[in-house]
Order: structure tokens, then sequence, then C-alpha cells
């Protein structure tokens, strides 16, 4: 892998890549860092003859923090349109996302379906059927993560004891049973070390999903016009049966698949909590590349 930098959308960001052919970007999410959490993705990619760039995203060391200090969602999804451009991407683009970088996969396909050809997402679903789970009880429980990110003590308390607060976080419950999240965590240690970074990061939530504006008429039609429409692109869902954060049935499964454009698919990965691209990556890597080979 090669280690970049390049500035797209105002922001100096820095990315590792592999291979040559067309762009796939690849967009990580919380607490993670791009090289981790696709390290495994990376190289299956660029064997299968596409130029795999991940980036890490605004705020995340090394790439720059932004000197407005924005981390809203509609200004990370212009970032990833503004690295398509700035990568020298063409139509034949692919967009892969997890997480937060789940998020700006949704709405970056739609903002600008002209450079992005087929769409892989996992671990957060359509707004849809990420809103109807967050408003019940198991789901305001299992993202609870969300409220206590609110508190201006989060700041300390993931700080503190060399991050112990992620570091378990990432073991116990982002990621499934037997999974060793030691390299998770350092690229966490990376990412998020100085206090700006970590800041920045918790900014990611307070800013998009704030307590006075969340559930607001307005908050829903902010984030209803960037991730609530679906991509008209052929899209692969992907989320792990061992997902303790954004809990999932067959059901909720089968209807995501329903929803997807023609040519779409959604699967489950067994075993695998909610960084699948990581936990499972011979699984992963062998959905992604074959649904890519089918809808090439």
């Amino acid at each position: 892998m090669h280690n970049g930098r390049v500035t797209a959308n105002g922001i100096d960001f820095s990315y590792v890549e592999q291979g040559q052919g067309p762009l796939a970007l690849l967009l990580h999410g919380f607490p993670e860092s791009g090289d981790v959490t696709y390290r495994h993705l990376i190289p299956a990619l660029a064997a299968a003859g596409y130029r795999a760039v991940a980036p890490n995203m605004r705020g995340f060391a090394p790439t720059a923090l932004p000197a407005d200090g924005s981390m809203l969602l509609g200004d990370l999804v212009d970032d990833v349109n503004a690295l398509h451009e700035a990568l020298d991407g063409d139509e034949k683009a692919i967009l892969v996302g997890h997480d937060w970088g789940a998020g700006m996969a949704w709405s970056a396909a739609v903002a600008a379906p002209q450079r992005w050809s087929r769409v892989v997402v996992s671990d957060v679903p359509p707004l849809r059927f990420f809103a109807a789970y967050a408003n019940t009880f198991e789901g305001i429980e299992n993202l609870n993560h969300f409220w206590f990110f609110q508190m201006d003590m989060a700041d300390e308390v993931l700080a503190a004891d060399d991050m112990a607060w992620l570091r378990q976080g990432l073991q116990e419950k982002w990621t499934g049973p037997g999974f060793d999240a030691t390299e998770e965590f350092e690229g966490t240690r990376k990412a998020l070390g100085e206090p700006a970074r970590l800041r920045a990061a918790l900014d990611l939530y307070r800013t998009n999903f704030g307590p006075q504006q969340m559930g607001t008429p307005e908050w829903a039609a902010e984030h209803g016009a960037l991730w609530g429409t679906l991509p008209s692109q052929p899209t692969l869902y992907l989320h792990g049966t061992e997902d303790k954060s954004v809990v999932m049935d067959e059901a909720t499964l089968t209807a995501i698949g329903a929803a997807l454009s023609e040519g779409s698919e959604a699967a489950f990965v067994e075993g695998a909590g909610h960084i699948v691209p990581a936990e499972k990556p011979e699984r992963y890597n062998e959905l992604v590349l074959a649904f890519l080979g089918k809808t090439a």
C-alpha cells in the first residue's frame, strides 16, 4: 500500500491506496481509520483491477481538521464527491462505506449518481430503516453511545487511561465474539489521540444528532434530504449477525434488499459484529467481489 495526500473540498486528506483501474473509494466509521478498517479489502480490490483508496475522514489524523470545525454530514458528503474528482475518478468508480462511512455513501451516491457506478454499504442501513430502529427501546439502549457523547464529560472519559473506554467499546461492543480488536484500537489511537481530534470525532454525534435538533421537523427534513433517498445504482448491503449496536433481523434485511434498486443485494455476514470489513474479511471480500463481478 502507498500513502498519499490530496486536497478536496478545502480539506487536506491523507489516504492509503493500492492498485490501478477504476477508483474504489473506501469510507470508514467511528472510531476507526481507513487503512485499518479496510486493510483486507484494499489488496483484494487491487488484485481485482481497482485503484482502492481509503482516506481518513476530516478530523481523523493524519487528515486535517476542518478550518471551520464542521463535522456535519452534509460537509462529509461533499468531501466524498470532491475526493472522487481530486482522485481522478470516472463514471466507473465504486463507493464503499461502513458505519459513518455508510451514511456518507448512502448520501453521496444519490447526490452525484454520475460519479458512482455501484455502492457497497455495511453496518448502518438506509435512513428509513435506521430511524425505525433508533426509535425503539432496543435501539435507544444499543445506541447509547449516541447519547453519552452529547455530554461534556465524554471528552474526558474517552481520553482517560490511554483511551480505555474506546478500547473496551471496540473489544466488547462493536466487534463480535472472539475477535481481537487490538489493531482497530491502534488505528483509533493514531487517528484520535490528540484532544482536538477526539473532539472532532465527538462532534460527529453532537452536531448531527444533537439533543436540541434531533427529532424535530427541521432535523428530519435535513437528514431526509441527505440520505433519505436510496441510490439508483446497484447496491450491496451487508450486516453482521452479531452486531450489538445495530441489531437486525431477517425480515428487516429482506425489506432492505427489496427496497434497493434493481441488481442490488442484501446479506448477513455470519459471526461478524459492527465492523464487518475487518472482522470477517474473507467472507466480506468474497461477497463484495462477487457482487462487483456480477454488476460490472
